[in-house]
């Protein structure tokens, strides 16, 4: 190759290469410019003290394996919180599965949890793994986990001691490595004290409490979230609601919310879309 051919070819490899290093140093600078994706932490909105120590709490646990039990009356955010542990959690990039137990049919909560084989009851006409086998390797959250009946008890305990399920019509045991995280809304020292829960199974479960207050006990925080719901709901029905008058102000602070932070996005949905 002639020498002028050879130095064209040097210059053209040094542009590439001078190229390439812009373009790099451009895709860093986008990616420094990235916002953080936000965690189910982060859609907690409140600056009370009891919903702050309850998050701080839920923080401290993450990075560790021990089984969470979460109370609080429907509509506080239990979910929220589950699905923030997971995220924080060294699991975070494995299965988040959940579960409302009640809404799985008595009969079907041990096949719903820990799978079955075919022809293991009328209708299982095929081989079927549980959510404990969903969730292997992420977490997996029981919500209204004082529904389970006494027969799925049993075996969620023995998962929590061993590390195993059987589905059912099987008769061998899998090995399934999933972080449990349960939720209740019901007094379960109170149900097992009366018997209507494994006293056992509670222990195995209430490792670490994490009590989600009431919004009538979360000081100023209706006001914050009423906020955050009329922003939001202006932004759905291309609305300009301004914000809550004071009398509807001191009426939301009297008010007692009994279905918590859920009744309150219901009522702020509702104003917002009627209002003129």
């Amino acid at each position: 190759m002639p020498q002028a051919d050879s130095l064209a070819a040097i210059r053209d490899l040094e542009q590439q290469v001078q190229e390439q290093a812009q373009a790099i140093q451009q895709l860093q600078q986008q990616l420094q410019t990235v916002e953080p994706e936000s965690t189910a932490f982060d859609r907690i909105i409140g600056d009370s003290t009891a919903v702050r120590e309850a998050i701080a709490l839920a923080q401290a646990v993450a990075h560790v394996d021990s089984t969470v039990l979460i109370t609080g009356e429907s509509g506080t955010g239990k979910e929220l919180i589950a699905k923030g542990i997971h995220q924080a959690s060294p699991r975070a990039g494995r299965p988040f599965v959940a579960i409302n137990c009640a809404t799985l049919a008595e009969n079907l909560q041990s096949s719903e949890l820990f799978g079955h084989v075919k022809g293991a009851f009328t209708g299982a006409m095929r081989d079927r793994p549980g959510l404990f086998e969903a969730a292997n390797g992420g977490t997996l959250f029981l919500d209204e986990v004082a529904e389970v009946a006494p027969s799925a008890q049993a075996a969620l305990l023995r998962v929590l001691q061993e590390g195993v399920i059987t589905r059912l019509g099987e008769h061998r045991e899998r090995k399934v490595n999933v972080r449990l995280i349960a939720a209740t809304h019901r007094d379960l020292d109170a149900a097992s004290h009366a018997g209507a829960f494994r006293t056992d199974l509670f222990f195995r479960l209430n490792v670490v409490n994490i009590a989600m207050p009431a919004l009538r006990d979360r000081e100023n925080d209706v006001l914050l979230l009423s906020r955050q719901f009329i922003a939001e709901y202006n932004g759905k029905m291309n609305k300009t609601i301004a914000g809550l008058s004071p009398e509807t102000a001191r009426l939301f602070l009297g008010y007692g919310w009994p279905g918590n932070v859920r009744e309150l996005r219901n009522v702020i949905e509702s104003a917002v879309l009627l209002a003129r």
